[in-house]
């Protein structure tokens, strides 16, 4: 998959640098925004009539796109960048660059439809589990009672090497004509296949958000607050998915983590040490 990006695209991101500003953690340039920064700016562009793009980076997506450019320049591609991962926020820090607060896609789903239920404007869930979009909307309706989900899609399994499936995707995708499009299928699919679709509504406002349908329909339980705040909500993903997990946290993250944190001192040093000799 891939496409052109456009000379608006560049330029709605680049505003968003402008205002925000940002920091590089291994290649990837994250936002200085919090959550609610973040609803506020999709709210205040799509009523400008313009889309955008919002991908939500944890240290397995960092650790993915150090290692692999055209994942890195994926994730580039997008107009705003946040760090869903207290390890980034901490690495941020030691960089002396901090990032203001940790921004998760399995929040913003909630808190976004929330707030585009009082603005009046759709949503669209595509991926997930089967049957995980379609609950995940229903709890969603349930509890924000204006919100306007115009519409779910689950595709399957080896769709996006299957042009029946993804002209199936791209109709009902245009049909439903959503301002937000929550797509659930994993980084880095979900990234490919919204820089696939996302010319065909220019006005809506996409977000890769994961597994968050299963979180919202209850399939999945997340991790109580105080381990999100702490920064060991992957302890209890790992407690649940054992086999699919273990390699991720324990083999690539911790050592990641560590290497990300001590290249962060050091940078933080080079700094230092390059001002004192001005």
């Amino acid at each position: 998959m891939g496409a052109v990006v456009t000379t608006e695209e560049s330029a709605t991101a680049a505003k968003a640098l402008d205002v925000f500003g940002a920091v590089d953690l291994c290649g990837v340039v994250l936002h200085k925004v919090t959550e609610r920064g973040c609803i506020d700016w999709i709210l205040i562009e799509l009523n400008s009539g313009r889309g955008g793009w919002v991908v939500t980076p944890n240290l397995e997506i960092v650790r993915r796109c150090a290692k692999s450019a055209e994942e890195r320049d994926l994730v580039a591609r997008a107009d705003l960048r946040v760090a869903d991962g207290m390890p980034l926020i901490w690495a941020s820090r030691v960089r002396g660059e901090a990032l203001p607060a940790r921004v998760a896609g399995s929040s913003l789903i909630l808190t976004l439809s929330e707030a585009a239920a009082a603005r009046g404007r759709s949503i669209f869930l595509l991926g997930g589990e089967p049957g995980s979009a379609e609950e995940a909307a229903q709890e969603l309706a349930k509890r924000n009672k204006e919100l306007s989900v115009v519409g779910t899609y689950c595709p399957p399994m080896g769709f996006e090497r299957d042009a029946e499936e993804m002209a199936r995707i791209r109709e009902a995708l245009v049909d439903a004509n959503p301002d937000i499009v929550f797509v659930g299928l994993g980084f880095p699919k979900q990234e490919r296949l919204i820089a696939e679709v996302r010319e065909l509504l220019p006005q809506a406002w996409w977000l890769g958000v994961g597994v968050s349908f299963s979180f919202v329909s209850g399939h999945v339980q997340r991790a109580p607050g105080w381990m999100q705040r702490c920064g060991v909500e992957w302890l209890h993903r790992l407690s649940q998915e054992p086999g699919r997990l273990a390699r991720r946290y324990l083999i690539d993250g911790i050592p990641f983590g560590m290497r990300l944190m001590i290249g962060s001192a050091a940078c933080r040093l080079r700094g230092k040490r390059q001002g004192a000799v001005r």
